[in-house]
């Protein structure tokens, strides 16, 4: 059995009864998928693949992702805790499946918390001094330990990285930083120790007349999209377009502030030219093309839950509230894992598409929101 959408209908296939079999079938369906990786639910007595878990995984990725909400159908909210890779729910669990050969392995990447982001092991910039470990350094102690601890220095510092907290401790300061271990999205490495992106399955993409209007973005902190602009980056996604136009297969470079990038067509990421941070990119089009072409499928409801626990819809009047269902839907098709601003007779709100949340900016109450299909 799988469930095809988070809040679509699950399609059943016929049950199977050994759990070998079970992920055997997964890994066909995620190779058909053009994935490596597998996220499933468990309720009662089977293990259920989750459709369009690409979504789980895209958050999953971002070191600044605490968890995120998906709603199966007739399940309900379930709340999936990435640090423990557990469903907040006590009639289910969570797993994460991952499928490839014997030569190769997941690129793991290992963060700390600084003041404001998540930072990882062996970025740090000039000023910052000089980490004696790298993500590869980490994962390989963890390896050998996944419960013991770990000592590195950065300039005249020395710290312990405890794997079972989850934490790195200064030895002088006894300052403590949490610590996060998170897969690099569809970024494999292989015996020989070389790194590539995961291949995806084919994808047939009808192109575009040249005046088409489509933003390019990447994956910044916290999971949230920015596009690309001048004059902080050498690129807009006008420049950038053109580029793509030219050759779908092929890779540009750029300069934002004071380091340059590879901008990869074909695997979609960003690549810093100095320390090798890679970031997932994606290209969407713009809201007037995609209204105009008749792409944009904006049926979807959303709701939020009022203080009397029912689901209400959001609905747009000049004396109540600014935006509707469709005025939602329409910004989160143009950015799932972003906020947007609205307005109701006395208050404003900021509504996080990845929460699920919309968070009153005077009181700070929080209230559940939800997309129904």
């Amino acid at each position: 059995m799988s469930l095809r959408g988070f809040g679509n209908s699950y399609l059943e296939d016929e049950e199977e009864e050994e759990e070998n079999y079970e992920q055997s079938t997964s890994s066909q369906s995620a190779s058909a998928r053009g994935s490596h990786v597998e996220w499933q639910l468990y309720e009662g007595e089977r293990w259920l693949s989750i459709g369009n878990d690409h979504v789980i995984e895209t958050h999953y990725c971002q070191p600044g992702a605490k968890g995120m909400n998906i709603y199966p159908s007739h399940m309900g909210q379930v709340y999936i805790d990435f640090d423990q890779i557990e469903a907040q729910n006590a009639a289910m669990s969570v797993r994460r499946l991952t499928f490839l050969p014997q030569a190769q392995s997941e690129d793991i990447g290992w963060y700390f918390k600084d003041d404001l982001i998540w930072r990882e092991y062996g970025s740090l910039g000039p000023g910052q001094g000089s980490s004696s470990v790298s993500s590869g350094d980490v994962e390989r102690q963890y390896i050998l330990r996944p419960q013991g601890t770990f000592h590195f220095t950065v300039g005249r510092n020395s710290y312990t990285l405890d794997f079972t907290a989850m934490t790195q401790t200064n030895s002088a300061t006894r300052v403590q930083r949490n610590v996060r271990r998170r897969p690099k999205f569809n970024s494999v490495v292989s015996r020989n120790g070389s790194i590539s992106i995961a291949q995806s399955a084919p994808t047939v993409i009808a192109s575009p007349p040249p005046s088409a209007g489509y933003t390019w973005e990447f994956m910044g902190e916290e999971g949230v999209w920015i596009e690309y602009q001048t004059p902080s980056c050498s690129l807009e996604s006008a420049g950038i377009e053109r580029r793509y136009q030219k050759n779908p297969k092929g890779q540009i470079c750029f300069k934002a502030g004071r380091y340059s990038y590879t901008l990869d067509f074909s695997g979609m990421c960003q690549t810093n030219v100095r320390i090798g941070t890679k970031r997932i990119v994606r290209r969407t089009q713009c809201e007037a093309q995609q209204t105009s072409s008749g792409g944009l499928g904006l049926r979807s409801r959303w709701q939020f839950q009022d203080v009397d626990g029912s689901w209400k819809d959001f609905a747009k009047r000049s004396d109540t509230c600014s935006v509707s269902s469709q005025d939602i839907e329409a910004q989160y098709q143009q950015n799932p894992n972003g906020t947007m601003n609205f307005t109701t007779r006395r208050f404003s709100y900021q509504l996080d598409f990845s929460a699920l949340t919309q968070r009153n900016l005077s009181t700070q109450t929080t209230r559940s929101v939800r997309r129904l299909n």
